[in-house]
């Protein structure tokens, strides 16, 4: 896999993006003037912290299978952060928490042909030792801030490179899930309500109890609060 290390870019998913890129690529950059999360919104990216996206091209692979993406990106970062002795929780679908603190933000950016994935690009934004806005202090953690150590953004790097080049079943995704059994707020549009959250299928669906009945719900649809 080719790996490409930058001092600064917009965005390591859009450099990939407009690279022309054939072969499996890894971007990494030390700091992002444009970094993008889910739904549009911006990734505050500066120094200190890991910003790396993942270029990889499939073939025979179902767009049904997606969630396997997440899944595998989701587990290389509880790894690495383990390594480094930071015990990290997976909120559905691909939030990283430690001490119930957001320490990572993921953006995939799936590319489709006839019912299958062709190519994925898999940005991944780690604080490490990068200082936390005032405004996002009680949401938002680094691992320095959460341990009282400096770490080494390189060898953080290195081990979630390798990691993610590893592939992990959805058993290895539950097994950092702590909040199954527990009631938990699914957000809509049209509102809140208060489920039993019960597990995760093979198609990242959520299964909640909910009166009673159970019900399997997209990431798409609503969002979680634990």
């Amino acid at each position: 896999m080719k790996i490409i290390e930058l001092e600064e870019v917009d965005s390591t998913n859009e450099f990939l993006k407009r690279g022309g890129f054939c072969e499996d690529t890894v971007v990494t950059a030390k700091r992002q003037t444009a970094g993008r999360g889910t739904k549009g919104r911006s990734f505050v990216s500066e120094e200190g912290g890991l910003y790396l996206s993942t270029l990889r091209f499939y073939e025979n692979f179902p767009a049904s299978d997606a969630f396997r993406i997440m899944v595998n990106c989701s587990v290389a970062v509880c790894r690495t952060l383990e390594k480094f002795g930071v015990p990290a929780v997976i909120k559905w679908a691909n939030d990283v928490l430690v001490g119930g603190r957001k320490i990572c933000g993921t953006l995939i950016e799936n590319t489709f042909s006839n019912g299958y994935i062709t190519r994925s690009i898999v940005g991944t934004g780690v604080n490490v030792n990068n200082e936390i806005p005032p405004d996002l202090k009680n949401i938002a953690v680094s691992m320095r801030e959460f341990s009282g150590k400096t770490f080494s953004v390189e060898s953080v790097r290195e081990e979630l490179v390798e990691n993610m080049q590893k592939t992990y079943s959805i058993a290895d995704y539950t097994a950092y899930i702590d909040w199954f059994g527990r009631e938990v707020t699914l957000k809509t549009d049209d509102g809140e309500r208060r489920v039993t959250a019960l597990g995760v299928t093979e198609e990242g669906r959520l299964l909640v109890d909910w009166h009673g009945n159970m019900l399997e719900i997209s990431s798409a649809e609503v969002s979680l609060r634990l």
